[in-house]
């Protein structure tokens, strides 16, 4: 198949500057520079369907944006219990519930793949429990166990982790 020639062309803030080879997946690589001026290598393919459209600073500048107008971030920037860190761990994370569970348990979710109910925790980036089992009731109280090994010592000093448990 023949290769559409980019050079000169711009995609949101990039512009082609140079053909740069072929990538794994056999799709055309280009060099281009940046409004900000950065120099990135990307694929054809993700330029022409405009998933990439700068070198990364949009995104940055997009964060920042976010950082200073949305309202809930603003909320919560001073409550120091949202960053709590035990031993590198982000323990609030651990125990909180996240709006997208639809379990009603943390750490407990149902995978349609396999029909069966997967109980994880993962602390300072390693899975200290990663197992499916048939039931939920299994895999909350693996789930729960889990945690009473892992982090029990910290939870029961820690009055301000209370709130989070469960």
């Amino acid at each position: 198949m023949k290769r559409i020639d980019l050079t000169n062309h711009r995609f949101g803030r990039l512009t082609v500057t140079a053909f740069a080879g072929s990538g794994k997946n056999g799709n055309a690589q280009w060099k281009c520079r940046c409004d900000c001026g950065k120099e990135v290598v990307v694929d054809s393919y993700l330029l022409r369907k405009g998933y990439t459209k700068s070198c990364g600073c949009l995104r940055r500048e997009r964060g920042r944006e976010v950082m200073q107008t949305n309202d809930r971030l603003i909320k919560n920037r001073a409550k120091v219990a949202n960053l709590l860190q035990v031993d590198g761990t982000s323990v609030v994370s651990i125990m909180k519930r996240r709006r997208t569970n639809k379990s009603g348990v943390t750490g407990v979710s149902y995978d349609t793949r396999s029909k069966r109910w997967v109980a994880r925790l993962m602390i300072r980036g390693q899975y200290v429990l990663n197992h499916s089992y048939l039931t939920f009731a299994d895999a909350v109280k693996a789930r729960e166990t889990a945690v009473k090994v892992n982090l029990g010592d910290i939870l029961a000093e820690r009055d301000d982790l209370a709130a989070y448990e469960g």
